[in-house]
């Protein structure tokens, strides 16, 4: 059974995929060296960031393409993991054309 794709459940998605990157060992230092103890912040912010892009509420301001590109020691494995881990968040939680839509803005 999928999610409608609501606010609730883009909260979700955020909730579930960061409490994986957390437990992964090669994506958990990469995030909590800038984030620390602030991870209710940044859990809050994405997803009031994939909610301005799947849902167009315009609740997310910021350059999140800038902030990421500051991050000291982010290689191309990182962004693959990170990508591999988001794609089978979203195709669980999601029918087939809505996760493909997270991992086109993705």
């Amino acid at each position: 059974m999928y999610y409608e794709l609501n606010r609730n459940s883009i909260k979700l998605l955020v909730r579930d995929f960061y409490a994986d990157i957390r437990r992964d060992g090669v994506l958990q230092p990469v995030f909590d060296g800038p984030i620390g103890g602030n991870w209710e912040v940044h859990l809050e912010r994405m997803g009031d960031f994939w909610c301005s892009v799947m849902l167009s509420s315009g609740e997310f301001k910021g350059n999140v393409y800038g902030k990421h590109m500051q991050l000291q020691g982010v290689e191309a494995e990182h962004f693959r993991r990170w990508l591999g881990l988001f794609e089978a968040h979203a195709r669980r939680m999601f029918a087939p054309q809505t996760a493909e839509a997270f991992l086109a803005a993705a």
